[in-house]
């Protein structure tokens, strides 16, 4: 399947399984034992951050020695430094879960997330006025706004659960919930981890490097990622090993009385899924065109979605009344109608292109015959 044009159901459909992948990472994380909180999210970070993108790398870009070399370092610091302000973000994002539970916590990171990271970019860019160039172009922005207002829809319905449940239930759901703090490390997750879309789309000259080098334009995005990922590990791997000695758990990674085979199995697992919804991400943007950008909203507010099922699943929404129920499902729907609307809007950009193509096909048969006749 090569998306050397656009294809936006193909794209969508990619964005919507990085949104899963996003949803369900954590998983994982309940499965180890006996190891504290900085050993298993060392890592997860190690797999996730390091190991799974340099040998998806090595295995989609040709001389990707010779790639990197060739760019810019300018273009190499900036997406490794916006990755690095991800992960400062990134280290309380778990945080947010173990004090928000799956289903709140996600929908207000990923919602501040998917602002910050979807409306800046192109601004910062100078590129805002294509945000606006046509009809299709504002309809598909309508959709990220009401993907925006799905998410914090859900958020909303998160915050009603916790007011309406006995305090003896929030800790039968959430092991360890604490509001506050669970929203302190949301605000701060939510906008420092749009680092990572700031530095997902200022790469581009490295992108076309990679493709002038006989990358497919599919997986032209992973050199990009990979730098973005190792920058947020050296600020998680600093983090985590400070952890590791303040609280003296080194031993925690040789140590035989733990399941350590498995711990280390199930920590790396969720730090593969994890990436795969960037790779998801970078993969689907070439088949989306001129409106790449919606990449990043559509993952996040699939993450949501699916995070919000995976909350039911928990039983983290058991006990809780009708308002925060129907604040749930009605940002299930809103996030569904995102899509919708973000697809038509698609739609009508090549409806508007049209007339355009067929001038441009035009002048160039024109010319062609030109050239006949004078040969």
């Amino acid at each position: 399947m090569i998306l050397d044009t656009a294809n936006p159901a193909v794209g969508m459909i990619l964005f919507v399984l990085g949104g899963l992948a996003g949803a369900v990472f954590a998983l994982p994380f309940k499965q180890v034992r006996k190891w504290a909180y900085e050993s298993y999210w060392m890592v997860y970070a190690v797999f996730g951050l390091v190991l799974f993108p340099l040998l998806l790398a090595f295995a989609t870009v040709p001389d990707l020695p010779d790639v990197l070399k060739n760019t810019p370092g300018q273009v190499l610091a900036r997406c490794f430094g916006f990755g690095a302000l991800w992960g400062l973000g990134g280290l309380t994002w778990g945080l947010m879960i173990r004090y928000l539970g799956v289903g709140l916590g996600l929908a207000i990171g990923c919602g501040l997330c998917s602002a910050t990271g979807t409306l800046l970019p192109p601004f910062v860019a100078g590129k805002a006025a294509g945000l606006v160039k046509d009809a299709g172009s504002v309809v598909v922005l309508a959709g990220v706004f009401v993907s925006l207002a799905g998410i914090v829809c859900v958020g909303l319905a998160g915050k009603a659960k916790e007011g309406e449940r006995s305090g003896e239930q929030k800790r039968k759901a959430v092991s360890g919930s604490d509001f506050k703090k669970g929203m302190a490390a949301a605000l701060f997750s939510g906008i420092a981890s749009a680092g990572i879309n700031f530095g997902l789309q200022g790469g581009g000259v490295l992108q076309d490097a990679a493709v002038r080098g006989g990358t497919l334009s599919k997986w032209q995005g992973m050199p990009v990622l990979l730098l973005v990922l190792l920058g947020g590990f050296v600020v998680n791997a600093a983090w985590c090993l400070s952890q590791n000695v303040k609280n003296r758990t080194l031993g925690d990674y040789v140590n035989r009385r733990t399941p350590l085979v498995m711990n280390i199995f199930f920590a790396g697992l969720a730090g593969v899924i994890w990436t795969t919804q960037f790779v998801c991400q970078k993969v689907g943007e070439p088949a989306m065109g001129d409106i790449a950008y919606i990449g990043f909203p559509l993952v996040m507010g699939a993450a949501v979605l699916f995070s919000s099922l995976a909350g039911v699943l928990l039983g983290e929404w058991k006990g809780v009344g009708w308002r925060a129920k129907l604040l749930l499902s009605l940002g299930i729907v809103t996030l569904l109608l995102s899509s919708v609307v973000i697809f038509y809007g698609h739609k009508l950009k090549g409806r508007d292109a049209r007339p355009e193509l067929q001038a441009e096909r035009s002048v160039k048969n024109a010319l062609q015959a030109m050239e006949k006749l004078k040969r």
